[in-house]
């Protein structure tokens, strides 16, 4: 599966997790099941809850007039914004930096596609038009 981002005409695969034979150590296996998805290939996300200000300008989405409550896509050096709406924006003001200090820690959840994770965290556009306040 791949992720059309809808700010350039390229498409990207999701990094794949090493897969290891059957009847390997178990401890590997759970390593490497385990480990963070790294490299090249690997798209990170992270979500951010409050109101977004680059530059002192709020973001809003566009669609829906969201304000807070967003999905930042990190791959590579470029960083989308995704809304709850399904409405997403490659965002230059935001750096890998930025992104990599908004991230906890190395800990997260392992998807097996873009697409699988953005609907198990709820940026699939099922929400499209629910904005609470």
């Amino acid at each position: 599966m791949t992720l059309v981002l809808r700010t350039t005409t390229r498409t990207t695969e999701p990094a794949a997790l090493p897969v290891l034979p059957t009847g390997t150590d178990p401890l590997l296996q759970l390593q490497a099941e385990t480990r963070p998805a790294d490299g090249p290939g690997a798209i990170r996300c992270v979500g951010h809850s409050r109101e977004l200000a680059l530059g002192g300008i709020p973001v809003m989405c566009s669609a829906c007039r969201a304000r807070r409550d967003w999905l930042l896509i990190n791959h590579g050096r470029n960083v989308w914004v995704r809304c709850r709406c399904g409405n997403q924006w490659l965002e230059p003001e935001i750096s890998r930096a930025d992104f990599d200090a908004l991230v906890g820690g190395p800990l997260g959840t392992t998807y097996p596609s873009v697409e699988a994770g953005l609907a198990a965290l709820g940026f699939d556009g099922v929400f499209a038009g629910i904005y609470l306040e």
